[in-house]
């Protein structure tokens, strides 16, 4: 079978303009296709020892926080950055280190199994958080099978019952307690007290009263550490920041790292 090729009188002629924006248009293409083929590594499953992993949740109804981003993003991932390098610097663990696009932390979702990878997890601004009844099924699944979660930066009597409205759905029968000065938690790797503070960026909020609580479970392992009415994520957040007092940022690292190794060890 032969090819019918046009005369050279039948050949059209193309614009040179035509072929630039012919071009253009394919590496669009070609680029939107690779993206959507990309998967977020940040929801990729463990490849280090130790990640940072924060947990998603949706805003309470009367959340102070708008429509354009959930409260569980407060301090990201500035937070996760300067923290990891700190664990890598102060411990054995083999963390991953995270960049400034949260590149190597997790985001963790309780719609699937993804939490289970994880020993440690964090909670930032949960006085604006709302758990539905399959999420709080699945971080009670999650707590009894050994994790821990970590909660901070919350304030004041009305976001705590927010915070505990959602927390007994998920543990209705286990009573939140101050946690003792000699719990093996404050004393894993630093030997931390109760004493101070830890403010946030904008200070430390009027009346407030800082309390270190915990939910524990019947072997008598704290399975919940609750920050209350201080602020750990602006801490590590704001490391490197000279107007951030480096006393406080040094404590705050701590009971991270006093977190953490507890989570992997009890």
């Amino acid at each position: 079978m032969k090819l019918l090729l046009p005369s050279h009188r039948e050949k059209k002629t193309v614009s040179i303009f035509m072929v630039p924006a012919c071009l253009i248009l394919l590496l669009g293409l070609c680029s939107n296709l690779a993206n959507a083929q990309t998967p977020d590594p940040r929801f990729d499953p463990p490849t280090a020892e130790f990640h940072f992993a924060r947990l998603m949740f949706s805003n309470a109804a009367y959340s102070r926080r708008g429509r354009r981003g959930g409260a569980w993003m407060t301090d990201y991932p500035d937070a996760e950055y300067h923290l990891m390098d700190g664990v890598n610097r102060m411990t054995n663990i083999e963390g991953e280190l995270v960049d400034y696009y949260g590149q190597g932390g997790r985001l963790i979702s309780l719609d699937g199994d993804q939490v289970f990878d994880y020993p440690w997890l964090y909670a930032v601004e949960v006085g604006q958080w709302t758990l539905s009844a399959q999420e709080a099924t699945k971080l009670r699944e999650y707590l009894d099978r050994g994790g821990f979660l970590m909660v901070d930066d919350f304030w004041g009597d009305y976001e705590w019952q927010t915070f505990v409205e959602s927390m007994r759905r998920v543990f209705p029968d286990r009573p939140i307690v101050e946690i003792d000065e000699d719990d093996p938690v404050m004393h894993v790797m630093f030997d931390v007290d109760k004493s101070t503070q830890i403010p946030g960026m904008n200070g430390i909020r009027t009346g407030s009263i800082p309390h270190w609580r915990g939910i524990y479970d019947d072997a008598g392992r704290l399975i919940v550490a609750i920050n209350f009415n201080m602020d750990m994520g602006d801490a590590w957040e704001h490391a490197g920041n000279p107007y951030y007092p480096a006393k406080m940022t040094a404590m705050a690292y701590r009971f991270a790292v006093n977190y953490i190794i507890y989570s992997m060890t009890h």
